[in-house]
């Protein structure tokens, strides 16, 4: 089966009707593969006929027929266009629900009422979720599984509606988050957009560096800068439709920064490790309030198993750890190349992972680091 095709297993939906989805790029193919898993009838459209048709065979949904009577509309184009495609469903199709999943919300809606459309069947939306790579060949059906999905909603929308757009999310296993248009773009700036330009600007110090030190790269690095691979015509849109409330926030990282160098201009100055200190302890202090697993604030114990590269020793671990009885809650995998050993690094309830430490030394396995 193709990576495209992974979907929730079939449980039926709680839309009632069939689903216009309109544009058949990552959001909108995973979107109507997520639908189509829960047995919705999915319309697809695409300015482009060589997207469309990829689309539909990877299984995302069907093309338009004269005999189509959509119930719901969800528009996934690129956000310099979202609002003018949003006024163009909603006039050919006067009973629909109209939605969109642009990245930016305030302005759809300004965009909207600028033109005159009939924003009373409108409710903006927008699924935390993503991948680099873009194209219905990267679609998931699986992919808002447990990731937040804002619904913004604005004067006069019935309550209706709202929950129209909640079953959406749910059917799609996303956990719908009501907000404002404002707080919605206000939010994404801080968790979203300003995260990518920062990983961007870590990015583009690595040009023209020596391939020695660029070899040294370990994970930490890859962390940071895993979504500089991001498609820049994308960002410039996105960025440029939230460009004051991002601006502001790069503002403050960079009164941060300035005061970073001050402390590193003279380190041995009096109070500079102290400043130091306060400086990272804020961070530790900012990243454990990120939510975890499934949206909780539960932490996780970590350890680190060391893997031969060689086929199959992967599997073996995942395996063997299940066969233990322990839940595996995340996994990262750090491989440098030329190094005949990768590093797993697994995160399990803290109460499991004596237990686990305990099997898998008992297997043969290499514990690298535990109880971090």
């Amino acid at each position: 089966m193709t990576a495209a095709l992974h979907a929730a297993p079939l449980t039926g939906s709680r839309i009632v009707g069939e689903v216009r989805v309109v544009g058949a790029g990552l959001l909108g193919a995973s979107v109507a593969l997520g639908l189509r898993a829960v047995g919705v009838d999915v319309i697809l459209a695409d300015a482009s006929p060589a997207n469309l048709s990829l689309a539909i065979d990877y299984g995302a949904g069907r093309a338009a027929r004269d005999t189509d009577n959509p119930t719901l509309i969800v528009v996934a184009v690129p956000p310099d266009v979202t609002a003018t495609v949003l006024a163009a469903e909603l006039a050919a199709w006067p009973d629909a629900l109209v939605t969109d999943v642009a990245s930016v919300k305030v302005a759809p809606l300004e965009g909207l009422r600028a033109l005159g459309a009939d924003v009373l069947r409108y409710i903006g939306s927008h699924p935390m979720a993503g991948r680099e790579r873009g194209g219905a060949i990267s679609a998931r059906g699986d992919l808002f599984i447990g990731r937040p999905w804002v619904i913004s909603t604005h004067d006069g929308i019935p309550a209706a509606q709202v929950s129209v757009i909640e079953g959406l999310a749910l059917d799609l296993g996303a956990v719908p988050i009501l907000m404002t248009a404002e707080q919605h773009d206000a939010s994404v700036a801080l968790v979203s957009h300003v995260p990518q330009v920062i990983s961007s600007l870590l990015a583009n110090r690595l040009n023209g560096a020596a391939e020695s030190a660029v070899g040294l790269a370990g994970q930490g690095l890859r962390d940071t800068t895993r979504i500089a691979a991001s498609d820049p015509e994308l960002w410039v849109q996105v960025l440029g439709a939230n460009s004051a409330t991002v601006a502001d926030i790069l503002r403050s990282y960079r009164d941060d920064l300035d005061t970073l160098v001050g402390i590193l201009d003279a380190p041995t100055a009096p109070g500079a490790r102290r400043a130091l200190a306060e400086l990272l302890a804020s961070g530790n202090a900012g990243v454990a309030r990120i939510p975890g697993k499934h949206g909780t604030d539960r932490r996780f114990s970590q350890l680190i198993v060391m893997v031969d590269d060689t086929p199959g020793e992967l599997a073996r671990l995942l395996t063997e750890i299940g066969e233990i009885g322990v839940n595996l809650e995340d996994l990262r995998l750090e491989h440098s190349p030329g190094v005949p050993i990768g590093l797993a690094e697994i995160s399990v309830l803290p109460e499991a992972e004596t237990r686990l430490v305990a099997d898998l030394e008992a297997r043969g396995w290499r514990i690298a680091q535990a109880g971090a």
